[in-house]
């Protein structure tokens, strides 16, 4: 059992690196990408720094050119998603795939055992395709899952592929939260 977890971690491990490695290929090192990251970091220091002069004592005109800012921000950052998600769909396609070569790899056995029992909606996933109705038993899906999601995000900002902070804040991306309204 703990070959098979190791395995699966190094397994997660390559398949980020991959991924990482691919979206590079694809969209990092495109100018369209850098030439849209530069403008999201600079818009979101400007409107950072315009909120912070002028606080919450903002006039009709102050509270105009902020929205619109945000606005423009808002569009450079969907912009910005737009060009990731199409190397998105080449990447999700090929680790479908790899998915599924080691599902059939590992079906039926058991990986690692959980210290806990998963919330019955996650029970399914977690144990999927294994004998008895001991849930502490771990699948290779739910741990590659679980350990894939953990290591992509910080190997994205080991190689600085992840966003700044301050373009996070603003609420980049199609699904960030939307921008914050003066009253």
């Amino acid at each position: 059992m703990w070959a098979d977890t190791v395995l699966i971690l190094f397994i997660s491990i390559c398949t980020a690196l991959l991924g990482e490695g691919l979206t590079w290929l694809m969209v990092y090192r495109t100018e369209k990408y850098q030439k849209l990251k530069s403008e999201v970091e600079r818009q979101s220091k400007r409107l950072e720094k315009r909120k912070e002069a002028h606080g919450d004592s903002l006039d009709k005109q102050h509270k105009k050119k902020i929205e619109r800012e945000e606005e423009k921000l808002k569009n450079n950052n969907r912009d910005l998603s737009l060009v990731k998600m199409k190397s998105m769909f080449a990447i999700g396609f090929a680790f479908t795939a790899l998915l599924s070569m080691f599902n059939s790899i590992f079906d039926g056995r058991i990986v690692a055992r959980l210290p806990f029992v998963p919330i019955s909606w996650l029970q399914g996933l977690s144990h999927r395709n294994l004998p008895g109705d001991d849930y502490t038993e771990c699948s290779f899906i739910f741990l590659y899952i679980l350990c894939t999601m953990s290591i992509r995000q910080n190997i994205q900002k080991i190689l600085g592929f992840a966003p700044s902070r301050t373009a996070s804040k603003q609420g980049g991306g199609i699904f960030g939260p939307p921008p914050q309204q003066f009253k």
